[in-house]
């Protein structure tokens, strides 16, 4: 399996490479964004370990600019910065999850392996629909009011996730284990901001927002008019 690290920092990406390898990976290295660019869109990876701070062209360019060229691989962002306004700019461009440094090679390895799981794991043919928004899984595509949201990968498992559970109300630990599949160890709102991420394309698109907080526990997705076509 493929994978691409993107990574000026000398020493880091040597040391990201050796345990990639250890893995069995076969991984390609390359230190600015106008390289991560040209190999993202005449290669094929697995997934993509980009990081933000890059020279020539930062990683948050980089990541949208492959996204509007139709790149499906999957994108872990890397970023010495830890504001909401970085991560949300991150998942706006497209990537499907993200790493703050300084980070664990051991997390850093689990993100990738779960990042993976998810990637291959066959999706069932269904179409959820519940208010405003409607999900094919087969199709990998999702809608509010008929106009395309466009939804990163751990959004989309997010929104299937929630809406799939319609009526349940689910646990900020719970969507952690179901969507994100390993122990978490960084911002505690990570599911805070996907969520609002999620509220943003579904309102921006002109749909109603079918995702209710329930203080103090998690989320929950109300049931009525909930539909599930085979």
């Amino acid at each position: 399996m493929r994978l691409l690290v993107v990574e000026d920092h000398d020493a880091l990406a040597r040391s990201i490479k050796r345990a990639l390898e250890e893995l069995r990976y076969a991984v390609t290295v390359v230190g600015d964004g106008e390289a991560a660019l040209d190999e993202l869109l005449t290669e094929s990876y697995a997934l993509a370990i980009l990081d933000i701070g890059l020279p020539t062209r930062d990683g948050i360019d980089v990541c949208r600019a492959a996204r509007a060229h139709g790149v499906g691989t999957t994108i872990l962002i890397l970023t010495a910065r830890d504001g909401v306004e970085d991560r949300v700019s991150g998942l706006d461009a497209g990537a499907d999850d993200y790493l703050v440094k300084p980070f664990s090679i051991e997390e850093l390895l689990a993100r990738v392996r779960a990042l993976l799981r998810r990637a291959e794991r066959p999706v069932a043919a269904d179409v959820v629909a519940i208010g405003d928004v409607r999900l094919d899984r087969a199709g990998r595509t999702a809608t509010a009011l008929g106009t395309p949201l466009a939804l990163g990968a751990t959004e989309f498992r997010l929104l299937e996730y929630l809406l799939t559970n319609a009526g349940v109300v689910l646990t900020r630990q719970q969507i952690l284990d179901r969507v994100w599949e390993y122990e978490y160890e960084g911002s505690g709102n990570i599911v805070e901001v996907y969520v609002s991420q999620l509220r943003r394309k579904i309102k921006g698109a002109g749909g109603a927002d079918p995702i209710k907080t329930v203080w103090g526990v998690g989320y929950q997705v109300l049931a009525a008019r909930q539909r599930i076509e085979g």
